[in-house]
């Protein structure tokens, strides 16, 4: 299979396996802001839609260069997508519909655990499509730098971020419990996440365009924060230490 295949292949199985688990997060946490069938409905599509131009804009704000390179011819603006820009787009979307049609609890905890599985699953594509995607780190001399192509030992940024995710979801798993406010498996998810994207970003090959030392994605993983900023201590205490 060429590396876009596999890119393809893998990204599929990331939505399917995260709509499986977010079903049956659903199911299983019973929250009341998705007991009713028509607002379930509005919010998963809220996210959908949220997602998708989140994704786009996130792009757009990485590599501003590139993406606006031939303006207005749009064909640029429609190559890149991000996944902090997803979330953050998704988040929105939920946000305001949850809002327009008046439902006020959480919805976010059913969908930490199926966002961080499409996500795992999803950068294995990432890895395998190896130089195309764009997702690998800085050259690196450290024993398990990769070549993925061009002959240049590379941070496997990833694997890195696979690992991190699988401990996440370990921590999540077992802290579940320690957490007393109806949302918070979902902003230690997103804080979590924010603040690893902060950091590995620093050593990818990016476009630092934001004050000289900062990419689009990390501009976006700031603003994120800013918004879980009163949430950040609490959420962490709960995940490291297992108490508020």
């Amino acid at each position: 299979m060429s590396s876009i295949a596999w890119h393809t292949a893998f990204e599929v199985l990331a939505y399917f396996v995260g709509a499986r688990l977010f079903l049956r997060e659903r199911r299983r946490l019973a929250l009341p802001a998705l007991a009713d069938r028509d607002n379930s409905l509005w919010i998963g599509v809220a996210a959908i839609v949220g997602a998708a131009l989140g994704a786009k804009l996130g792009y757009w704000i990485e590599d501003p260069l590139h993406a606006f390179a031939d303006f207005p011819d749009w064909r640029h603006l429609l190559e890149g997508k991000t996944i902090v820009g997803a979330l953050l787009g998704g988040l929105v979307g939920v946000e305001a519909v949850k809002r327009a049609i008046g439902v006020s609890g959480s919805s976010g905890d059913a969908f930490a655990l199926p966002l961080i599985a499409g996500i795992a699953i999803g950068r294995i594509g990432c890895f395998l499509a190896g130089l195309d995607d764009h997702t690998y780190g800085n050259p690196s001399a450290l024993p398990w730098a990769m070549d993925f192509g061009d002959g240049i030992p590379r941070h496997p940024t990833q694997l890195y971020e696979i690992a991190f995710l699988v401990a996440l979801a370990i921590g999540l798993l077992r802290r579940r419990r320690a957490f007393d406010r109806a949302g918070d498996l979902f902003r230690a998810f997103m804080i979590a996440y924010l603040l690893f994207r902060l950091a590995i970003d620093f050593i990818k090959p990016l476009p630092y365009p934001y004050f000289g030392f900062l990419s689009g994605i990390q501009l976006l993983c700031l603003g994120g924060l800013v918004y879980y900023h009163r949430d950040i201590f609490r959420v962490s205490k709960v995940l490291v230490w297992g108490r508020s």
